[in-house]
Parts: structure tokens; sequence; C-alpha cells
């Protein structure tokens, strides 16, 4: 490169979105700033109405987005001094499934007044699990017609994918269904925010909407058997042209440009999913090492030779994730959400005082009490399905177990056997993928709970019984999406012809690493096998219990006061 180059790679989380403005010579984070949702998850009612949302509703406000790029975006400019000039690529990644009606302009159908106090209006975020019954109709009817697309996803589609969220606005709303005239994911919506031009990514639409580059979306006859007003979705709602990652969508509008205070014309790169963008950034590139991205939720992540066929993963996508090679997604629903809703919930007031006189926040404090505790000792195995499992039995319906308590437990007992529970579940996933012929032989962590919380990786490497690495990032996402930028941009403008190659001058790891502790995973092994009972009695019919309280509580709350 001639001069120093720089790209912007912005992160649209859960709560909130951050931008990272990285030297494109060493992928050295120049400057972050991150902008927390007004709204933030809408899972209670609509904001600014007494309209109540249901159970498993879970929406977004698109403008909260906008924000993002009106205000964090600016903010690396100023904190770094960097000349918008010397900015030559743009890339962002989202959580999904998240999408959103609007119309055939763009505009959400949230913002106009017809509409702003419907809640099928709104963006559907990832974690909306209230098309539960549509993903049961749709994994029914295309087994019963024999698909093959669900080999795809592991069996079953999910309640959080696309599909069955359109089918939910079908079936509850049709008048919105009828006034939109696009249903999108997200995060192509912020690129044709941020462009001017409608694009769709191959990502989102392999992993989240049952679309394959052989096989393209499932014929119209497929969606007029889930409903005849369907039939026609993708052309009429939809695209059947889809960009691959590290392809320019289009250059920044002038409109952007004033918001942003970068140049017209800027290269902004094809949409990508926030756990897939991370992949590259934090050095993986080829097969046999499983990144997780562990947050809220957990998104395992893990590059293959060819194309197998996998119970209960999130999809397989050719060029998902790397060109040229198939990505396998699968992923755990409920994570950091879990520990937060302990933290919040059930800690005593006495460990809160505890915690302040040690200067340390709760979650550092039940850190610190739960690392003196031996696996085994507290005598609690828990199931992680506080929101659902995602793989590998792709259901929404199932929800925790904490087994073994006495009145003698102490919080910090169940804030481990709850850290516990989720590394269960990550074994689960790596133990699926070996048994089918996909080699894992090493963990690569990012996001943020790795770098918060090093008793929650060296559990996951004393259950897993496999090395792992630390990013050397916590901003994995917002990193492998500038990384892209720098890829869309080229190098005629001071970018990379290829991901292989930014990833080679950009992406980093941690120098800490973690192994397991032999004799620990000898425990480990012995509650992995009561875990894997559970798993199997709760969750594959054999005890319906979990579904049966969930339906009584849908009647309690329904029925007249």
């Amino acid at each position: 490169m001639s001069r120093r180059t720089f790209a912007i790679g912005v992160d649209f989380g859960t709560e909130s979105g951050r931008a990272l403005l990285v030297d494109l010579t060493n992928g050295q984070e120049i400057a972050t700033a991150i902008h927390l949702y007004a709204n933030g998850v809408i899972d209670e009612g609509l904001p600014g109405t007494n309209i109540q949302l249901e159970p498993d509703w879970a929406l977004q406000d698109p403008n909260d987005y906008l924000e993002v790029l009106k205000k964090a975006i600016p903010a690396v400019l100023e904190k770094s001094g960097v000349n918008p000039e010397d900015v030559i690529g743009l890339g962002i990644d989202f959580t999904a499934c998240t999408m959103l009606p609007t119309t055939s302009d763009g505009t959400p159908l949230c913002f106009l007044p017809q509409w702003r106090n419907h809640p099928h209006g709104w963006v559907k975020l990832w974690k909306h699990h209230a098309a539960q019954d549509e993903a049961n109709q749709l994994n029914r009817i295309a087994r019963e017609q024999g698909y093959t697309f669900l080999d795809r996803y592991g069996g079953k589609i999910s309640s959080e994918w696309f599909f069955p969220k359109a089918w939910q606005i079908l079936n509850e709303a049709p008048e919105v269904y009828a006034a939109a005239g696009r249903l999108i994911e997200a995060t192509d919506w912020v690129v044709w925010q941020l462009t001017g031009i409608e694009t769709r990514n191959e990502c989102t639409a392999g992993y989240k909407a049952i679309w394959s580059k052989s096989e393209g979306f499932p014929p119209n006859a497929f969606f007029r058997a889930l409903d005849p007003r369907m039939e026609h979705i993708v052309d009429e709602k939809m695209s059947r042209t889809l960009l691959p990652l590290g392809t320019k969508a289009g250059g920044l509008t002038q409109e952007m440009a004033d918001w942003t205070g970068l140049l017209p014309g800027t290269p902004v790169a094809v949409a990508n999913v926030d756990a897939h963008a991370s992949v590259p950034a934090v050095t993986v590139t080829e097969p046999e090492r499983i990144v997780i991205t562990m947050g809220t939720s957990n998104c395992h992540l893990l590059l293959g030779v060819e194309e197998r066929v996998v119970e209960g993963i999130c999809g397989v996508v050719q060029g998902g994730i790397i060109p040229g090679l198939p990505g396998y997604e699968a992923g755990q629903s409920c994570v950091g959400d879990s520990f937060g809703w302990f933290v919040e919930q059930c800690v005593p007031a006495s460990y809160e005082r505890e915690a302040a006189n040690q200067n340390l926040s709760i979650h550092q404090y039940l850190e610190q009490q739960a690392a003196r505790l031996l696996p085994g000792e507290s005598g609690l195995v828990a199931l992680d399905w506080w929101n659902g499992n995602r793989s590998i039995l792709v259901d929404a319906d199932l929800s925790g177990v904490l087994l073994g308590l006495t009145i003698a437990t102490r919080p910090e007992e169940i804030y481990r056997a709850m850290i516990e529970s989720t590394a269960y579940g990550t074994r689960v996933i790596i133990e699926n993928f070996q048994a089918r012929g996909i080699p894992v032989k090493e963990i690569v962590v990012t996001g943020g709970l790795p770098e918060r919380n090093k008793l929650l990786v060296q559990i996951y490497s004393d259950v897993t019984g496999l090395p792992i690495r630390r990013s050397g990032t916590t901003q994995g996402g917002a990193l492998g999406a500038a990384m892209h930028g720098a890829v869309a941009a080229g190098t005629s403008a001071g970018g990379y012809a290829s991901i292989f190659e930014a990833a080679s001058h950009m992406a980093h790891l941690h120098e800490e690493s973690f192994t397991p502790n032999p004799q620990i995973k000898a425990i480990y092994d012995r509650l992995y096998q009561e875990y894997l009972i559970l798993h199997d009695y709760f969750g594959r019919g054999a005890n319906d219990v979990m579904k049966r309280l969930k339906q009584l509580r849908e009647e309690v709350i329904g029925a007249p006061k």
C-alpha cells in the first residue's frame, strides 16, 4: 500500500451498535464508539403506546440503527483525527435473522403513522420466538412433501429464521403483509440506506432464508403449500439476486456522507452476519478450528471441506463464511442472557454490597466466588435452555432446568452451574460435528464474554477437552466487517483483493491460551453424562412437560381476568 488507509466496520448488536476504525496495514484498532439503542429490545410493549406484546416477542426500532450511523461513525472519525479521504471502505454486520417489513422504497412500516401502533410493522429481532407454530408447520409440510432442503438445516427450520417470521406476519396481520413491498433482513436494509441500492447477501439468505448456491430458494410450490398467499413471496417481497461476501454493494450516498462524515461514494461492502464476520477477524480461514462468538447467545462457526448432513445445525452454506468452503453454523440461544437473568433476579442484596465493597461488578464477584469451587462440589447440573434450544434440538419451546438444589445452595454455585451448562451445550454441538466426520481440533472464542470472564473460558476448555485461543480483539464482528469493507474497496483503492489477504494482514489472536486440565475434565465427563440424560429426556419427547407448561401459561395469560 502506497499510503496509510483505513476501513470502518459497524457491528449492530442486540442492545447497541458500535463503529470501529481500523488501520488496513496491520489491523490496529484506531478508534471505537458505541451507541446504545434508545429502545433496545422491545419485548414488553410498543414504545410510546399502551400496546402490550405477547410472550416470546422481541422487536426493535430501525431508527436505532440509523442513529448508530449518525453518532458512532462521526465519533470514531473525531477521536482518531483520520482524514475521511483515507477511509477507503465501510462494512457492517448484524444479528440475524433480524427482519422487517418495508414499503417498496425501503421505508420501514413502523415509520408510517398507519402502522406505528401495529407490532407486526416493527423489526423482528433474532430472538423473536413467537413464530414457533409457523416453524413447526413449515417443517411438517417440508417433510411430508419430500423437500430435501431441511437436510442443510439439521432437519428443522428454526422459529428464529426468516420465513416463519414472515408467515407469522401473514397469519396474524395480513394487512401488514400486504402493505409490505419488501421483507428484508435488517443487515441488508442498513446497506440499502447507506448506498441507496437494495442489495441482498448470500450469507443471511443461505443461513436464514433456505437459499443455496446450487438450488436457490425453495420452489414457489412449497410456499403455496404453506399458504397460497405466500406462493410468490420471493419474487414479490424479496429478491433472487444475491451477492457474495466481500462484494461492493455500492457507494455511500450524499445524505449518508453528510450523516457520517465520510466521503460520498465510499465503497460499502455487502452486508454480513455478526458471528460470521468475526471468523476471518480471528485468523480462521481453514477447517478444524471452530469459532464461538460468545455474548447474549453463542454462535458456533466451522469451516468444512465438503457439505455434510449434520443434525440440528443452523445451516451449511457454500461460501457463507469464507469463499470456496462450506461454512457450518450452530448455536445456543441463551448464554450471557441467562447469566444476566440470574444476576438481575436471583442474587441477594448482601452479594451486591460485598461486590461494591470490593469495587467489583456483581458478575466479577460471582466469578471470583465460583472459581473457588470444584466441579461437582455444588451437586448441581443445569440445562441451558432459558431461551429455548437452537442446536441441536432446534426447539424454542424448551426451557431451563436447574437440578440438585438444596437449602444450602449458594448463588455462586448456581452461577457456576449455569456457566457449565452452556459449556455442555457447546460440547453437544462439537461432538455432533465430529460424529458426522467434521473434525474440531481447536476452539477460538470471541465476543464480550471471553474478555470479561476467564473462568468461563477455562470451563469450556475443561468440558470440551479442547485448547482454546482468545480473539486478539474485543470487536471481532466490527473488525471482520471492516476487513470486508477493505475487500469491497479493492487493491486499487488501498484495500485487499480477498478476505484471505485481508486476514493475513489484519487478523490477530490474544497471546493467552487455555488448555484442559485432565483431572478436572474427568469430573466434567461424569457431569456431562448427567446433562445428556436430561437433554434427551426433556428435549427428545420422553417428557414434554416444558411444552405443556408453556401452553398452560399461554392459556392462563389469555384467559379473562
